[in-house]
Order: C-alpha cells, then structure tokens, then sequence
C-alpha cells in the first residue's frame, strides 16, 4: 500500500510540474521563518546546498530578510531550461557585483547568474574547481586539475583567473598538490594546499602568488592537508590543516602576510571558520579513523591575542540537535550567526540561525548537504 500511495504522490507531482512539452519546471518551496525586516543594507543570502557527489543534486536557496521567508530550490524555477540544473556538488558561492558565482566541483564549471533575478548568465568550464576569491576585477579559482579520484600521482593544481566583465579566462597558474581556499593580500594571492588526492603523501604548504606576474613566487610550509582560510584586518592569515585522520589532528595556524612567515600554531582543530571584526567563529569535526567517531566542538577566537574567547557560540543547548556542522556564516551587520547541519550527508540538511547571544532564532529545512553562504545587499 505505501508503495503505491508512494508512486501517486509522484505521478501527481510530474503532472503538476510538467511544462511544455518535455520542459519541466521544478517549483521552489518557501517557509516564513520570521518577521519582516527592513533595516540594514543586507537583504538576504544565497545558501549553496553541496548535493550529494554523482547524483546531480546541488541546489539554491535564498532567504529573503525583507519578507522574512526563506525559499528552498530558487535555481531550477528561475532556470527551467538549464539541463540538470545547477550538477554535481556545490562547492563554493561568492557574490562579486551584480553577478554570483557557484562552483560546481564534479560538473567542472563555475555557474554565473544574476544576484536579483538567480537567471543564468553563463557557465564558465574549470576541471575539478574548488573555491573562489576575487581581486580588482578578477576571479580566482582553485582547481584541482585532474580527475576526481584519490591516486598517489594526482597532477599538481592551479588556480585560473577570469575577468569578471567579459566572463573568460585569462590567465593560469601552477600552485600544489589539490589546492583549496584562498585570500588576497598586498596583491598577493595565498593559496592553501591539500594534496588530498595524494594520501598520505600530503601536501603542506601555501603557496605565494604575485598577482602582477601571476607567478608563484614562494611556498610556504605549514601543515599538511591544508583546507580553510581567513585574514583578519591585521594581514595575519589563519589557515586550517585536516590532519591525517589518524595520529596527525586538525590544526589552526597563524601566516603573517607582511613576512609571509608561520608565526603560531595554536593547536584548535578547524574544519570551517568564519572572521567577523578581530572574531574568528569556528566549528571542527574531527574524524579518527582510529576510533570510528567524530569530535565536534565550536569555538570564537580573538585574532589580535591568537586567544580563544570561548568554547562555544551555541548558548541554548541547540548544538546537541545538530548531527553534522556542515556550514558556517555570521551577519555582518546584525552579528546572527547561521549553522547548517548535513545530518548524515543523504537526507535533507537543515539551516540554523543564531542571536548574537548564541540562542536559536529560527530553524528550517535546506537542501542535500547546505554548506556555502552568499550575502546580498541592497
């Protein structure tokens, strides 16, 4: 009986959907989840759900500060001719002016579309791409280069740079081994390597990027399977290591840009960070595969001291009904700090915000694996 009822409800759904012909509209779902507000400069933020790997399922949702209301899939029903949507795993979204950026990793492309309307612009190719950063007109990408796949003989990555006025690529190069998050500074662009592909042969440096030349001037050796990155208002660079999942831990360390030197290693394990004012909000979940288990914790560090300020952001108790903290961001503006939770990586993941104070102020449904935050400002 389930089944059949099961396969009603879908016959149901494809016949309210289907569009002209062999189109068809995938409808976006919205939920109020509070008041309206009208103050401020930000109107609301675009959520990159990642989707798990191979199935096609990275989605866009926005939630909408002006009205309150927070709407789930917004890509598809704005793009209703796009062929499998946005692909396979959402790995990064920025906003660079009129224009957002998603980077889609498995599907090789870097998805533009308008920040008002969420209508495609174009879909620029980057094999294996990771994450985004952008300098005076100009996006970066970190690129894996190869295929995805774990092989000790993983090609050596590098990161394009694209005009964000004509949309074309203009320049590449050579970083390390599967490079990931990056920032600009003193027209430098570090790089953090991981060499993840290569286990456990990892790599364990950033590289320096002279942004004029576009050649890498100077590799700077940190930890291994490097992932994260933040700058604060110093030039001190904070730049995470995953470990190796065994006797190695995850680990925080401290690059001051103007010697482009490893000044601290502060022994906080970090799997996603956020930096608001001289605050670096933190989550880790650190896995062992010598006990089979994750550590999780939550933290916010004071950048100036290289000080912890507390141990947890999550005041109420709310963390314990967060299976995985998959996604991190805090308001600028408003200081509400938003927590998505993956649950197990295969069911719908939820999104969490916070009062400055830590209290839960709302919670809704996402997408498959929410992770990647896009603030957009009127």
């Amino acid at each position: 009986m389930k089944k059949i009822v099961y396969l009603t409800v879908i016959l149901s759904f494809c016949f309210l959907v289907s569009c002209r012909e062999d189109e068809v509209v995938y409808y976006s779902d919205s939920t109020p989840v509070s008041p309206p507000a009208v103050e401020g400069n930000i109107r609301g933020f675009y959520l990159l759900n990642e989707g798990n790997m191979g199935m096609n399922r990275a989605t866009l949702d926005y939630f909408d500060y002006t009205t309150g209301v927070y709407t789930r899939d917004i890509y598809s029903e704005r793009n209703p001719t796009i062929v499998k949507e946005l692909g396979d795993v959402g790995n990064d979204i920025k906003i660079y002016g009129s224009k957002a950026y998603a980077v889609i990793n498995c599907s090789h492309y870097i998805e533009v579309f308008d920040v008002k309307t969420t209508k495609h612009i174009k879909g620029i190719p980057v094999p294996n791409c990771r994450y985004m950063a952008f300098h005076e007109g100009k996006a970066y990408i970190s690129s894996y280069a190869g295929p995805v796949a774990i092989d000790p003989n993983a090609e050596v990555g590098f990161v394009a740079e694209i005009d964000t006025t004509t949309l074309e690529l203009t320049r590449k190069v050579t970083v390390g081994y599967q490079p990931e998050e990056m920032v600009v500074n003193n027209g430098k662009l570090y790089v953090a390597n991981s060499g993840g592909y290569r286990v456990p042969n990892y790599d364990n440096t950033v590289s320096v990027v002279d942004l004029k030349t576009f050649t890498e001037i100077k590799k700077i050796e940190v930890g291994i399977n490097l992932l994260r990155m933040q700058i604060n208002k110093q030039g001190d660079i904070f730049v995470s290591s995953r470990g190796d999942y065994y006797h190695t831990p995850s680990n925080l360390f401290v690059i001051d840009s103007k010697t482009d030197m490893v000044t601290d290693t502060l022994n906080i394990p970090v799997s996603e960070m956020c930096m608001m004012g001289d605050s670096l909000y933190f989550y880790s979940v650190e896995w062992s595969y010598l006990t089979n288990s994750n550590s999780i914790t939550y933290g916010i560090l004071d950048t100036k001291n290289k000080k912890k300020i507390t141990d947890k952001f999550i005041t109420d108790g709310t963390e314990k009904q967060i299976m995985i903290p998959y996604g991190l961001s805090v308001n600028p503006e408003t200081k509400e700090i938003f927590v998505c939770d993956a649950q197990n990586y295969v069911v719908t993941g939820y999104i969490y915000c916070f009062t400055p104070d830590g209290k839960l102020k709302w919670k809704t449904t996402a997408g498959n694996i929410p992770g990647h935050f896009a603030f957009v400002y009127k």
